[in-house]
This record gives C-alpha cells, structure tokens and sequence, in this order.
C-alpha cells in the first residue's frame, strides 16, 4: 500500500503534501492553533523535516513523528499518517512545539522521566 510505512515513511508523505494531497484532523487544526502555528508553514517545512519516531501500527494507519521548522526557525513536532486501508491522502495528525523538558537539546530523543 501506500501508507507511511517503515522503509520510507516520510518520502511517501512528503510525496503526497508535495502533490498537494494533504489534509490536517481536526485534532491537527487545534494543536496549530493552540502553539500559534499554522498549516502553510507546516506543509512548507516537510522538505527539510526529519524522522524522530515512527508508528507503522498506528490504530488509524502508519504515521510518522518528524522533526520541522517553523518561520523563524524554532522547533516543531509534527506527525503525519495515512488512513488506514488508503494510500492517501496524508493526515497531519497533530502539531506541537516540543517542551525542552522533555526532549534532548536536538528535540530528536524523548527524555527520560
């Protein structure tokens, strides 16, 4: 299928923003809101994102935990995923500014409670 799946997870959803083929949940559009981001820098940030996790066994299908830019350069979290059963289109799930409380200095590695 074509579904975010280990090999080359955010190749193929990169892909999809790329072709224009991208949607966000609604849980997606609060967390946006919630950090002050928005969808446009998100999608424009995909090309230099780079994965932190992966969850090919994500309930609603694969998805993918990538590290991104917003405007401006601070860091954001993004998981994008597939529907389970599609191959398209890709969902951003939920979009966050990661706490440095939580996460190393590179935001690439959860810390340790």
């Amino acid at each position: 299928t074509g579904e975010c799946k280990a090999a080359r997870p955010l190749q193929q959803c990169a892909a999809l923003i790329t072709a224009g083929d991208a949607r966000k949940s609604e849980h997606g559009y609060d967390a946006l809101a919630d950090d002050g981001l928005t969808v446009d820098e998100l999608l424009a940030g995909v090309g230099s994102a780079v994965v932190v996790e992966e969850y090919p066994e994500y309930p609603k299908g694969a998805a993918v935990l990538v590290l991104q830019r917003a405007v401006g350069g601070s860091p954001v979290h993004a998981v994008w995923g597939i529907p389970r059963g599609y191959n398209r289109p890709v969902v951003l799930v939920t979009a966050y500014k990661p706490a440095p409380s939580l996460w190393d200095e590179t935001f690439m590695r959860r810390l340790s409670p």
